[in-house]
């Protein structure tokens, strides 16, 4: 092998072994092809030795996000153009193995957690992995107090609930917020953080158990959308209006929530689990003068230092009991087909999780 180093592409990302060092073997999950929850396969890859401003992670929990599910159909995101195989994934939860040339923020032992990479979370993926490569600067330190299980279940989730509530809305007492499907990952925090701040929270939910769930994380008030219509039922809640909507679901809900809002409210969709948000007429929004937004959790965590402060906050409100993180179910790894038919299905509330 020559003095200089040999680049090696592995999950779009670039790493360059070091003379003497030989690549090892890992196991992932990955597709060659897009498809449904079959086109899951659990194969052995290459794992180089970490590059310059790399670490390798040895991961020990693997969150599930609906967006894994997007990327393996495929066609959902416009600009997306993947390379297969491709491994799915964009956050997990492990221990830090070795690190590459340059990196000196992260040691070997550290407990790591990261949520996406430099691009768009949907871009750079490759979670779905026993260990990996990661970028030293996506990793954030867990502290005492939070388990690998709890960071992992949480961190783009609550990045996303912490781009709503830091950037968009602020609640406060006196405020109504409605969150659709309040029992999910995202839901579930906004619920928890919205009520800390002392807001009243209505939730739409599937199921009696979901509601229990809901509520027992301070939800105030569920909705059972398969049974009741949510706008009827809001407005019997909050007869002016809720000041804020909060949409995971996207293509079933956003448009209807229109007629929940008070005058001058806002409407944030942060998820598609039911498909994009049809076209709608734009004067729709003048009836309330309704604000909406559609935000992109990797505007919020590129930058470095945003990111990893937002993770602080994260983590000091699971230390202090603040905000519950639920994990739903736990599989193994090489069981992620099952897993993603839970997801899809709704089979699940809280966080579903990977185990390696």
């Amino acid at each position: 092998m020559p003095a200089a180093a040999l680049a090696k592409c592995v999950n779009g990302a670039i790493a360059f072994g070091a003379e003497g060092v030989g690549d090892t073997m890992t196991k992932a999950i990955r597709i060659h092809a897009n498809g449904g929850p079959e086109a899951l396969r659990w194969e052995d890859v290459e794992l180089p030795p970490p590059g310059p401003g790399q670490a390798q992670v040895r991961q020990t929990a693997i969150g599930i996000n609906y967006s894994d599910v997007n990327v393996r159909r495929g066609g959902f995101y416009l600009k997306q153009k993947p390379v297969f195989p491709l491994t799915l994934g964009n956050e997990a939860a492990g221990v830090v193995a070795a690190v590459g040339p340059g990196v000196t923020d992260i040691k070997a032992g550290d407990r790591v957690a990261y949520a996406g990479m430099h691009g768009e979370f949907y871009d750079d993926t490759g979670a779905y992995v026993q260990s990996r490569n990661v970028f030293a600067d996506r990793l954030v330190n867990i502290p005492d107090g939070v388990s690998d299980q709890q960071a992992a279940a949480m961190l783009l989730k609550g990045f996303t609930a912490s781009l709503i509530i830091n950037k968009l809305f602020t609640p406060k007492k006196g405020d109504t917020i409605l969150i659709h499907t309040v029992a999910a990952g995202v839901g579930i925090i906004l619920c928890q953080w919205a009520k800390h701040l002392g807001a009243t929270v209505l939730g739409t939910v599937g199921s009696e158990d979901k509601a229990k769930i809901a509520r027992a994380h301070g939800c105030d008030h569920t909705i059972l959308y398969r049974e009741k219509d949510f706008v009827e039922e809001t407005l019997k809640l909050a007869p002016g209006g809720v000041d804020a909507v909060f949409d995971g679901v996207g293509k079933d809900t956003f448009v209807k929530s229109l007629n929940c809002t008070r005058p001058f409210g806002l409407m944030v969709n942060y998820g598609n689990a039911s498909g994009h948000v049809p076209p709608f007429e734009l004067l729709l929004l003048a009836k309330g003068s309704v604000s909406i937004c559609r935000p992109g959790v990797s505007s919020y965590t590129r930058d470095v230092v945003t990111m990893r402060k937002a993770a602080a906050e994260l983590f000091e409100l699971v230390r202090t009991g603040a905000l519950r993180i639920e994990i739903g179910r736990t599989y193994k790894l090489e069981d992620a087909a099952t897993a993603h038919r839970d997801l899809e299905g709704r089979n699940a509330s809280g966080s579903l999780l990977l185990l390696p």
